[in-house]
């Protein structure tokens, strides 16, 4: 309901139907009729009367016109329905993205950040003890950020997602 491009569609289609119906008025004969004072110095000494009519003649440029005014309605009515379903297909590919970003976030939070944080906890102990070189420790760290540059990536992924949501939707969610 709020999104702009919509809006803008609606617009259209709204001055697309003021002008068919203009064009259709244009079937119909105008009539005028003025009055108008005649003035001699400083008083009014006769009065005007005009009396005109114009009578649509040209039928087949006004039924040129009738059909032109209703094609533009129409191809209004069906720009509209293609953006609102690229709006819905977008939106779609949004909230999946969304839920694709959410379900990562918690995949890396529940159990790669836990692994990684164990795996380090592991090498450094092993190190202490002798058993495992310090390259074992630096490919545990790395493997740790790692972990959390997923997480930051995909609360970030979330993020972006949702902007556009809210764009889309065209208010705050």
């Amino acid at each position: 309901a709020n999104n702009p491009q919509l809006a803008a569609d609606e617009a259209r289609i709204a001055g697309a139907e003021k002008n068919r119906d203009l064009v259709e008025r244009n079937r119909y004969p105008d009539v005028n009729l003025g009055v108008a004072p005649i003035q001699s110095r400083n008083r009014v000494s006769e009065w005007e009367l005009m009396f005109e009519i114009n009578i649509p003649l040209q039928r087949d440029s006004r039924r040129a016109q009738e059909r032109e005014a209703e094609l533009n309605l129409e191809a209004a009515r069906l720009r509209r329905q293609g953006n609102l379903n690229q709006s819905l297909a977008e939106l779609s590919e949004s909230v999946a993205g969304l839920e694709v970003a959410q379900r990562l976030e918690s995949l890396v939070s529940t159990g790669l950040l836990p692994q990684a944080e164990l795996n380090l906890n592991s090498a450094l102990a092993a190190y202490e003890n002798g058993r495992v070189d310090f390259a074992a420790v630096l490919d545990a760290h790395r493997a740790l950020r790692k972990a959390r540059l997923e997480l930051v990536k995909s609360r970030g992924d979330q993020q972006s997602r949702l902007a556009e949501i809210e764009r889309m939707v065209g208010e705050d969610l």
